[in-house]
C-alpha cells in the first residue's frame, strides 16, 4: 500500500502543533520559506538545508528526441531543471545506516 502524500496543508498543521501558532500563522510561515526557496532557485542559486539536501538549478542542452506513440524524431530543446541532492545525513537515515561523526 502506498504511502499518503505530505501536502503543504499537512506540514502547515505540523507546523502549528509544533510551534502553538494559529494554522493561518503556520502557512504564511511555509509560504515564506516555499516561495524563498523559488525566488532563489529561479535566480540560479542553489538552495541548501543542513542535514537534509540541496537543489540546484542545472541547463540541459537542446537533444534530438524521439515521440514514443509515432516514433518521429523530434528535437527536445534546452531547458532548466531543479535537482536534489540528499545530504549524507539524510541518505544514511534513508538507508538505515549508521552515520559515524568525524572528529573536529
Amino acid at each position: 500500500m502506498k504511502a499518503p502524500t505530505l501536502t503543504k496543508e499537512k506540514v502547515a498543521d505540523d507546523i502549528q502543533v509544533h510551534l502553538d501558532c494559529s494554522l493561518r500563522e503556520a502557512k504564511e510561515l511555509l509560504e515564506t520559506v516555499l516561495e524563498e526557496m523559488k525566488v532563489e532557485l529561479e535566480n540560479g542559486e542553489s538552495v541548501k538545508i543542513s542535514g537534509f539536501g540541496k537543489w540546484m538549478v542545472k541547463s540541459k542542452r537542446a537533444r534530438p528526441g524521439r515521440n514514443p506513440h509515432t516514433g518521429q524524431k523530434i528535437e527536445i530543446t534546452a531547458r532548466k531543471v531543479v535537482v536534489f541532492h540528499p545530504s549524507e545525513r539524510f541518505r544514511a537515515v534513508m538507508n538505515g545506516e549508521e552515520l559515524v561523526e568525524e572528529a573536529v
